[in-house]
């Protein structure tokens, strides 16, 4: 029987901050196999490399994954993660899509696990996640990106919006958004074809295309943000975090 849901990690070479990212040591392997090792626990169906490398598709297959070749076109990984689909399942028996980025080595399973089971409310098109800002200095970051939620439940909230400014206004906790997304099937679909929303082109955030065309974006409240590596900074923090 074929999972409903499967896990894509869209991964290319072309980093311009970290160039070869994907194929980085960290704790003597590549940081794709640490991603894939993450997506494989958690256990909620097939996951496969999406890349424009050969030699990424070498170093997933070599780590014990699967992994396919994709257009080196295209603009973003949701793009890249549509087209895998579309090659891997013509016969569109999978329902659930998770994009995992590939550079969150440090990415808990269980946060995975409670990003996909959000979908299982049929009202939700795409679910995320997001965690509280413990930091003073983050509340203020434009590089921390915000989700600004209406609370749904202890653990769940509706976005209505995310920002690289400080919001929202007032007491209470902000919450940085983590940048891992399970879409319905369609919902990932109708994302793709739309064109760039004003709020995103201003934002330079590609998620408020969804909100501004009216789809629904839940988010599960998570206890830590996984540590993305977009700096030699951040290279060295993982390399401490996964050494121990």
């Amino acid at each position: 029987m074929v999972s409903e849901v499967i896990v894509l990690i869209p991964a290319r070479l072309a980093a311009t901050r970290l160039p070869g990212k994907p194929l980085i040591d960290i704790a003597g392997k590549p940081m794709i196999a640490h991603v894939l090792a993450r997506a494989q626990a958690a256990g909620v169906g097939e996951v496969v490399v999406a890349t424009d490398s050969e030699a990424v598709c070498v170093a997933a297959e070599k780590a014990g994954g699967r992994a396919m070749m994709t257009s080196a076109e295209h603009q973003s990984g949701s793009d890249r993660i549509f087209e895998a689909l579309a090659d891997l399942d013509p016969e569109r028996r999978i329902r659930r899509v998770v994009n995992v980025q590939a550079d969150l080595p440090t990415l808990d399973p269980a946060d995975l696990r409670a990003a996909v089971a959000l979908l299982d409310d049929p009202a939700v098109d795409i679910a995320t996640l997001a965690a509280e800002i413990r930091d003073p200095a983050e509340r203020t970051n434009p590089n921390i990106v915000k989700m600004v939620g209406s609370p749904l439940g202890a653990r769940r909230l509706r976005a209505l919006y995310f920002t690289r400014a400080t919001a929202p206004y007032g007491d209470g906790p902000l919450h940085h958004h983590i940048g891992l997304y399970a879409y319905r099937r369609e919902a990932l679909e109708r994302f793709v074809k739309l064109p760039p929303s004003t709020l995103e082109k201003r934002e330079k955030l590609e998620q408020l295309r969804a909100l501004e065309a009216g789809m629904r974006i839940d988010v599960a409240l998570v206890d830590s943000v996984p540590l993305g590596v977009d700096t030699p900074e951040d290279l060295e923090k993982a390399r401490a975090l996964l050494t121990h």
